[in-house]
């Protein structure tokens, strides 16, 4: 089943009368369940990308659909509603709430988007924080943490509300290269035991490699996708 279908999506950026041509026609399809990357050059497109598939922003042509949603159709008020409902996010810079709790951090998308009855939030954030075995550390703040926790952090921030899709642009940018396969392997698990679908960007190659569908985007292009074992 597919989770998400682009058919010949453009998106130009346009400032005065220079314009930008950031996608350029891209088509490809994401399965449910999935566990995909996005990888190419900086400039390559991919960060463009996933900001219209978490309906950050919206394509300038071509059909965009997300959870049997058009994304175009979508205005400001509905766009944050459905990221709420269907989408989670992971950043490489982590944007966590330095004056919230581990504990807290996890627990806010609940309180902003689902209005969640509070027995039901702590106990959604207990099974989260033993799934990224961070349970021993719910109750210190960001920075007593490091960049590796803080990431299994974010990693059960973005599936808290049970998203059918989590986004990750460049997750494992700001992280030591054997605490970046940690990441990425507990985003895996967390796959396998949550049923998510993840779609990440990487310009890393040693992280390409743990993809299972690997798309390749140069100068606002899909230039190929690989499946392990095979041609996507």
């Amino acid at each position: 089943m597919s989770l998400v279908i682009a058919e010949q999506v453009r998106k130009v950026y346009r400032t005065g009368e220079t314009e930008v041509e950031a996608l350029k026609g891209v088509s490809f399809q994401i399965n449910a369940g999935s566990f995909v990357s996005f990888v190419g050059p900086s400039g390559s497109g991919k960060t463009t990308l996933l900001n219209l598939i978490g309906c950050l922003d919206a394509p300038s042509a071509g059909t965009l659909t997300v959870a049997d949603t058009n994304v175009a159709s979508l205005n400001r008020t509905t766009g944050a509603a459905f990221r709420g409902q269907q989408i989670g996010f992971i950043f490489q810079d982590f944007n966590l709430l330095p004056v919230l709790s581990v504990f807290e951090n996890i627990e806010y998308p609940l309180l902003m988007v689902k209005k969640t009855a509070e027995p039901e939030r702590h106990k959604r954030v207990r099974e989260l924080l033993a799934a990224v075995g961070m349970a021993d550390q719910a109750h210190k703040r960001p920075d007593q943490i490091s960049g590796g926790q803080k990431q299994r952090v974010a990693v059960a921030r973005a599936l808290v509300t049970n998203p059918k899709l989590v986004l990750a642009d460049e997750p494992t940018a700001n992280l030591d290269h054997e605490t970046a396969f940690m990441v990425i392997n507990l985003m895996k698990q967390m796959r396998d035991q949550f049923g998510t679908t993840f779609v990440f960007s990487t310009h890393d190659p040693r992280i390409v490699g743990e993809a299972e569908v690997i798309h390749h985007l140069e100068d606002g292009i899909l230039k190929g996708s690989e499946l392990k074992g095979g041609v996507a």
